[in-house]
């Protein structure tokens, strides 16, 4: 078990992203690192977030004034990576797919992005990798299972997580790929 010890807040949350980056083997972009640590403690005080209806609040973004807009969509993305990282459980009991999360928070991530390869845009384009970090740090304590084979299919075939896909390779000794979104196939390594 490691110990992490740090004088400040931030700095545990970039030392835990950057453990679960090497435990995943994705390595983000600077500021996609960044935006997650600060991510992460900005809700670790705002635990009443779990409770609200995501789809309200984008529906409501998209008809509020061009200001006001921005900083909803924002919101929106944070709350579905946090979802879909950390509490991935809330879709189930909310009979929606882990995947429900990811293209809503994609949606809302591109809805702010202004111009080609800005940090909106890399947050949507990374919002599958930056759900995997959080998936591993949430499964790195041992209060947590694991994906079942069904769950970690189900979530490589919809958003394509290479972590999904690494938990079901650790299941089979087959390599599974798709044919449409109903057939499921197995080839041998």
């Amino acid at each position: 078990m490691n110990l992490l010890l740090h004088s400040t807040p931030t700095a545990l949350w970039h030392s835990i992203i950057h453990n679960a980056e090497e435990t995943c083997s994705v390595f983000l972009k600077e500021e996609l690192e960044a935006y997650l640590v600060f991510l992460l403690s900005r809700y670790t005080t705002k635990p009443e977030f779990v409770n609200q209806l995501i789809a309200h609040e984008f529906l409501r973004a998209m008809a509020s004034t061009p200001a006001e807009r921005n900083q909803a969509l924002k919101d929106v993305g944070d709350k579905c990576l946090l979802f879909a990282g950390l509490f991935p459980s809330i879709a189930e009991k909310r009979l929606v797919k882990l995947s429900y999360f990811v293209k809503l928070g994609q949606a809302a991530y591109i809805g702010m992005s202004a111009k080609e390869n800005d940090l909106y845009e890399s947050l949507a384009e990374q919002f599958v990798s930056m759900m995997d970090i959080l998936q591993s740090i949430r499964y790195h304590s041992k209060e947590h299972a694991e994906l079942l084979p069904l769950q970690a299919y189900e979530v490589w075939s919809e958003t394509g997580s290479q972590r999904a896909l690494s938990i079901l390779k650790q299941y089979t000794s087959s390599i599974p790929f798709i044919l449409d979104n109903h057939d499921i196939r197995f080839t041998k390594k």
